[in-house]
C-alpha cells in the first residue's frame, strides 16, 4: 500500500504543520500491515510514536474487554490511537489493518518549530531615532526576563558575548538552518521574514531595533530556524553561542516541576496552561486547564492573569519550555511540567 499524502495531512496534529514540514514527515512514514488478532501495541508499552489506522478496524482493549472499535477513515481515526505513554490500554487488529507510525519526538519538534515562528509585530514596532541611540546593554537588562537571571550569569553572559559587524542586506540567520547563536542588536535594524509556499520570497513579520533579541526559540526547542533575519542597516550584533545560552540564559529562566510539584502550585492558586493544539487538548487534557496553542501565545499572553502562576504542559516539555520563556519575558511566572501530560494522574485527565 502507498501512503495517501492528502489523507495524512488531515490527521491530527499533522494537519497543523505547514506544507513543507508535512511533506518531509510523510516521506518518513512507511505503512505497516497488522493481521487480525495481532496487537498494534499493549498496555504499558512505551513506544514514543503517534499511530494512525489507515485501513481496516481496530479494537481498544482494557481489562480484557473491548471498550471501543475504531474504523479507518472515521473521525476517531483522524487522531492517534490511545495516545499516552505508557500506553493505558491495548489496541488489537480486528481485521487486516494498515497503520502508520510517526515518531512523536520528530513531530513535536516540527510543531514547536512551526508554532514559534511568528513575532508580535505590535510589540516590536519600529522605534524612533532617539530610541536607536539607547545603550543596548541598559535596554536588554531592563527586559523582564533578565530580572530572574543570577547577576553572576549576566556578568558571564556579557563576557562571553562577541560583537559581529553586519552590512545592509546581510543575512544573520536563515530559515531552516540549525540554531547556533542567540543575538542582541547593539546598533542597527533587522528585518524578520518567513517564507511560505504562497510567498517563497518571504512575508514580513517584524522590524527589530537596538536592544531587541532573537534566535532563542530554535535553541530552546532544539529545532531549525523558523524565520530569516536580514540586516536593514549597517550594524553590530552581540551573539552568544548555543551552549552558553542554555547554561546562562535558558535554564535559569525555566522552572521545571514534576507532577507532584505542579499539583502544589495548582493547590496554591496556580492554573494549568496547555500549549498544544486544540485537537490534542480535546482528545486528552488535564482537568481545568486553559488551552492556548503555542503559536498564539505571543498574541494572547496579555489575556492571562499576571497575578497567577501557570504550570505549562505539552506532550514532552519542548513546546511548554518555549512557552515558558515567552511568558517570563512578559513577567508572568510559569513552571514547566517535566515530560508533559502523560505524567498526570489518570484521575486528573479528561477527554
Amino acid at each position: 500500500m502507498e501512503i495517501d499524502p492528502n489523507y495524512i495531512k488531515e490527521l491530527s496534529p499533522i494537519n497543523s504543520l505547514n506544507s513543507e514540514n508535512a511533506q518531509d514527515l510523510i516521506k518518513k512514514i512507511k505503512p505497516e500491515t497488522i493481521k487480525p488478532g495481532q496487537y498494534v501495541f499493549k498496555k504499558g508499552d512505551m513506544d514514543k510514536t503517534h499511530i494512525y489506522v489507515l485501513e481496516g478496524e481496530v479494537e481498544i482493549v482494557a481489562d480484557k474487554k473491548i471498550i471501543k472499535t475504531i474504523k479507518a477513515k472515521s473521525s476517531d481515526a483522524k487522531h492517534p490511537l490511545a495516545h499516552s505513554f505508557p500506553r493505558s490500554v491495548s489496541v488489537r487488529a480486528q481485521t487486516n489493518v494498515v497503520i502508520a507510525r510517526v515518531n512523536s519526538d520528530m513531530l513535536d519538534i516540527m510543531l514547536t518549530w512551526d508554532q514559534t515562528g511568528s513575532y508580535s509585530v505590535e510589540a516590536l514596532e519600529e522605534t524612533d531615532e532617539e530610541d536607536d541611540s539607547t545603550d543596548w546593554m541598559t535596554r536588554i537588562l531592563q527586559t523582564r526576563a533578565f530580572h530572574r537571571i543570577p547577576p553572576a550569569n549576566i556578568q558571564a553572559m556579557f563576557m562571553r558575548m562577541e560583537s559581529v559587524h553586519f552590512k545592509p542586506g546581510d543575512i544573520v540567520i536563515k530559515q531552516d538552518d540549525v540554531g547556533d547563536y542567540f543575538y542582541i542588536i547593539k546598533d542597527g535594524r533587522c528585518l524578520v521574514t518567513r517564507s511560505t509556499p504562497a510567498n517563497p520570497k518571504g512575508v514580513k513579520l517584524a522590524t527589530l531595533t537596538v536592544g531587541d533579541s532573537f534566535g532563542e526559540e530554535a535553541l530552546i526547542s532544539e529545532s531549525k530556524r523558523n524565520a530569516t533575519v536580514t540586516m536593514l542597516t549597517d550594524g553590530h550584533l552581540m551573539r552568544l553561542n548555543k551552549e552558553d545560552f542554555n547554561s546562562l540564559l535558558n535554564e535559569p529562566l525555566l522552572n521545571w516541576v514534576d507532577y507532584n510539584g505542579a499539583k502544589k502550585v495548582i493547590a496554591d492558586g496556580g492554573l494549568w496552561l496547555d500549549v498544544r493544539l486544540p485537537a490534542e487538548h480535546k482528545v486528552k487534557h488535564i482537568k481545568g486547564s486553559i488551552n492556548i496553542p503555542l503559536i498564539f501565545l505571543r498574541m494572547k499572553a496579555n489575556s492571562l492573569d499576571s497575578t497567577k502562576k501557570y504550570v505549562i504542559y505539552c506532550d514532552t516539555g519542548r513546546r511548554s519550555s518555549a512557552a515558558s520563556f515567552l511568558l517570563n519575558e512578559k513577567d508572568i511566572e510559569s513552571y514547566v511540567l517535566k515530560d508533559g501530560v502523560d505524567t498526570a494522574n489518570q484521575a486528573d485527565i479528561e477527554g
